[in-house]
């Protein structure tokens, strides 16, 4: 998995910037948000995720971790797609989302194009129990070994549904998973995926 991408901006559209790392002008998918602060000519870093179908790839670049983190959550909820998840992120801090989910606040949520009143809720009954109610934060975000393990995941070839359901099981079976080495953590979310 391509987790970062460093390199001058060529072109930026409303949704999309093409980035030249090496000689080689990379088209990454990004928030309109983040897409205005970039400067054509000026070096831009990027945390990115690539997204493999059976007839693209596509790479989706974000400012934060934190920001990349919630893109891959949103989509583990039933349909939504990496479009909804990316109009979520244009339209409000990864913050503001976290909070809604925590504070079961639909009406917020229900304003994200493609989302709809369907789509919010059945958003906070899958995430609610991923984000903190106090902070609205999300706990794969503050931890590293986390990120670490879901990217091994995903570049072995699972799918982001696949990998976040592997690290949760990783979570609740080791509590202090960020005492232990990233292999132990693999061993045994392997073992978890060759028994479903």
């Amino acid at each position: 998995m391509i987790a970062s991408l460093t390199g001058v901006v060529k072109s930026v559209t409303a949704q999309s910037a093409v980035i030249e790392v090496g000689g080689v002008g990379i088209l990454v998918q990004l928030t309109s948000r983040h897409g205005a602060s970039l400067v054509v000519g000026r070096t831009a870093s990027l945390h990115t995720t690539l997204l493999v179908r059976e007839d693209s790839l596509t790479l989706f670049g974000f400012e934060r971790i934190e920001e990349r983190a919630l893109f891959e959550l949103l989509q583990t909820v039933t349909g939504i797609g990496p479009k909804v998840a990316q109009s979520a992120l244009s339209i409000y801090e990864s913050q503001e989302i976290q909070r809604a989910i925590a504070q079961e606040n639909s009406g917020l949520l229900e304003k994200i194009p493609g989302l709809g009143k369907k789509g919010a809720a059945r958003l906070v009954l899958e995430l609610k129990d991923k984000v903190s109610v106090t902070t609205g934060s999300l706990p794969s975000i503050k931890s590293e070994w986390r990120d670490q393990l879901l990217e091994a995941l995903t570049g072995l070839g699972f799918t982001s549904r696949e990998s976040g359901d592997a690290v949760e099981s990783v979570n609740e079976q080791y509590p202090d998973a960020s005492d232990r080495s990233l292999e132990t953590l693999l061993k045994f979310a392997l073992q978890i995926r060759s028994r479903k």
